[in-house]
């Protein structure tokens, strides 16, 4: 895997506070930034953050104890209709059994220029509300009032969090410039946090320490029946750490093709709890290292000793297991068992909810039900199963020791040539064949007593798709038979997004897709046989990808196959391409000399390696006497392809690109 750590290499920002002309504070907006008409440093802005400012602070409630206040401050320039959607924002908090967040709003406007003064419009009540987006998270929405281009956005919002076990990442950076960033955190000395730094920009830092008091209410009770209180009010004195970052005109971060999720290389700051010590209590350690990590995980209740449950499907796994003789036919049924029984709800998490039995009495559960059953069905067979954490491509690549960097578990089976990765949440999954969603780089095995292993989340099976296509040309027409094989990660992405899906629907995308051609005969095998490959055929005419000029006719032989423009296109990436996993495209076209005509030039064959084995493209062509033979092979090696390749995989594309769309030209006899 040819990656780049460009990700965790932080270079010092060179900072130079002099924001000329700019207001730091809501309310103070200017004639001059509203009729500014574009972004002084990237004219193609749609939007741009004037300035975002976070504190954090500890707060002592009498009935709560420490609580997090997290105040968020932001100032937002709209210069075209694109950025209108900076007007619409969500702010997430968490509602679950365990603890609850709120938010509260505050300084929510819109200015304007109104016949040559500035114009503020508050938000009102029918622009906020509160939604619950599932059991454990729920959202505040706002939609800001009367914003056209030009306009500028304030809001400042308040969440208060009763969780001390991570502060909420701060971004830098974002999808459109940022001038000025600034996030403060005011942390007491009876708390140690980690602070996670990624991106390639990361801004000054500056520390101050110090005091504050605190005062605690206590009652005193005497008597047999409460005859008098007492009340004390306790004073303690504690040391208070400020940091301050701050940032100055950090360039948006733009999007690309192949990018697993572009919050792993925004510039920004996580902060994770690793020790707690509170004054007369033994000091308490938390993310320290991974092992620390891991071991911590395995001791929760909703985890490590969910594995060791087993009552609930001990008869019916012994029954499952009797006739089969070797470790890989046991592995495969009791993974279609669980698959088959047992249906995914949709919660990502590595804890369980209600817990294993439940979850297999109720047959759905959340990712840890059903892979931690999974992993205890294996062990009670005899198979060296653990669970593996990981951190799915939404939530972002886990960096750094800590225990919210993972959000899912699978299941591993240790063999002698490595390990068999399973996720029985995914009903088409096969043996290390897991859902896209899963291959985000490493993931944390973690052994019966708590230490941990690094795990390799990238397939190194090639996953295939192997296209075969029939040409017959006559009077503008052109004629096809098509059939493609689908395997491994090719073949289950196949069934999860077409297997369900109305054939006259499908086929309808399909014409659309391809230039508008017309399709009969359709066929399609293997769809629900996971041991094969999908196989689907039909028969098309196409009237668009021919050309007749004069006497000649004119066809780049892949018709809709080929890829028309570059995925690549910026012309500096900072960071790296992510592929998913490793593939072959294979084409075989056969094509017959149309009739009253010869061949006057074909293209020439091609031949391409990258460097360090990213991938290879070949290109084959040979004639007879009724027909042209074309053969294409483009793979991709390397998964993961570094930052620095860039240059030379856009090129790489553009040359592929080229050659497949060069084109056969027959000439009238």
């Amino acid at each position: 895997m040819i990656v780049k750590k460009v990700v965790l290499a932080f270079f010092v920002f060179h900072f130079c506070l002099s924001v000329t002309g700019q207001k730091l504070e809501l309310g103070k907006v200017t004639l001059a930034e509203l009729e500014e008409k574009e972004h002084l440093k990237d004219p193609s802005a749609p939007a741009a953050i004037l300035f975002k400012k976070g504190t954090v602070r500890f707060e002592y409630l009498q009935d709560e104890g420490f609580v997090i206040i997290s105040t968020i401050k932001s100032k937002i320039k709209v210069y075209k209709k694109e950025g209108y959607d900076w007007a619409n924002f969500t702010i997430p908090y968490y509602l679950g059994s365990n603890y609850k967040e709120s938010v509260s709003l505050s300084d929510v406007a819109t200015y304007n220029v109104v016949d040559g003064k500035v114009v503020k419009t508050k938000l009102k009540s029918d622009g906020e509300f509160d939604e619950k987006v599932n059991k454990y998270w729920g959202q505040k929405k706002i939609t800001m009032p009367n914003v056209k281009e030009g306009s500028i956005i304030e809001y400042e919002y308040t969440i208060k969090s009763p969780s001390i076990g991570s502060l909420k990442e701060w971004d830098f950076q974002s999808s459109i410039p940022v001038n000025y960033s600034e996030y403060k955190t005011y942390i007491p000395q009876y708390y140690v946090y980690n602070p996670n730094q990624k991106g390639t920009i990361f801004p000054k830092v500056t520390v101050e320490k110090s005091q504050r008091t605190i005062t605690m209410t206590n009652r005193e009770r005497s008597g047999g029946r409460v005859v008098s209180s007492t009340i004390h009010n306790d004073k303690f004195d504690f040391e208070e750490t400020q940091t301050t970052y701050t940032a100055l005109d950090l360039p948006a971060i733009k999007e690309e093709a192949f990018v697993n999720n572009m919050d792993n290389y925004v510039s920004s700051i996580s902060n994770e709890l690793s020790i707690v010590n509170y004054p007369n209590e033994p000091v308490k350690y938390y993310s320290t290292d991974w092992d620390a990590v891991t071991k911590k995980i395995y001791q929760y209740d909703d985890f490590g000793p969910e594995l060791n449950k087993t009552g609930y499907f001990e008869n019916d796994i012994t029954t499952l297991v009797a006739p089969l003789l070797t470790q890989e036919e046991k592995i495969a049924a009791i993974f279609t068992y669980v698959k088959s029984n047992i249906k995914w709800d949709g919660y990502n998490d590595y804890y369980c909810h209600d817990g294993v039995r439940q979850a297999f009495k109720n047959k759905t559960g959340n990712v840890a039900e059903i892979n931690l059953m999974l992993t205890a069905m294996l062990r009670f067979a005899g198979i060296d199963a653990n669970p593996v954490l990981i951190s799915t491509r939404a939530n972002g690549i886990a960096f750094f020791p800590n225990r919210t960097a993972f959000n899912y578990v699978i299941a591993a089976v240790e063999i002698q040539n490595g390990l068999v990765l399973l996720d029985a949440t995914e009903k088409y999954a096969t043996p290390n064949v897991l859902p896209l969603r899963d291959i985000n780089w490493m993931g944390r095995l973690i052994r019966k007593e708590g230490s941990s292993t690094e795990v390799n989340l990238i397939p190194t099976a090639i996953s295939k798709e192997i296209n075969y296509m029939n040409l017959t040309l006559n009077n503008g027409l052109i004629e096809g038979k098509y059939r493609r094989q689908l395997t491994d990660h090719r073949a289950l992405a196949f069934r999860q997004n077409k297997i369900g899906i109305a054939k006259d629907a499908y086929l309808e995308d399909i014409e659309n897709k391809n230039n508008s051609i017309e399709i009969n005969e359709y066929s399609r095998e293997n769809e629900t046989d996971l041991s094969k490959p999908i196989v689907e055929a039909y028969s098309f005419k196409d009237t668009k990808d021919l050309e007749i000029i004069n006497d000649k006719i004119y066809l780049a032989p892949l018709l809709f196959l080929n890829e028309k423009t570059n995925p690549f296109k910026l012309e500096k990436r900072e960071y790296p391409i992510d592929f998913g996993f490793p593939f072959q495209y294979k084409y075989n076209v056969n094509v017959v000399i149309p009739e009253g005509y010869s061949i006057e030039s074909i293209p020439k064959p091609l031949n391409m390696v990258t460097g360090d084995d990213i991938g290879s493209f070949k290109y084959n062509i040979g004639t007879s006497e009724i027909g042209i033979q074309i053969t294409v092979t483009f793979e991709i090696n390397a998964p993961i392809v570094g930052s620095e390749f860039y240059e030379v995989v856009k090129e790489f594309y553009q040359k592929m690109i080229d050659k497949e769309n060069e084109k056969i030209v027959f000439i009238k006899k």
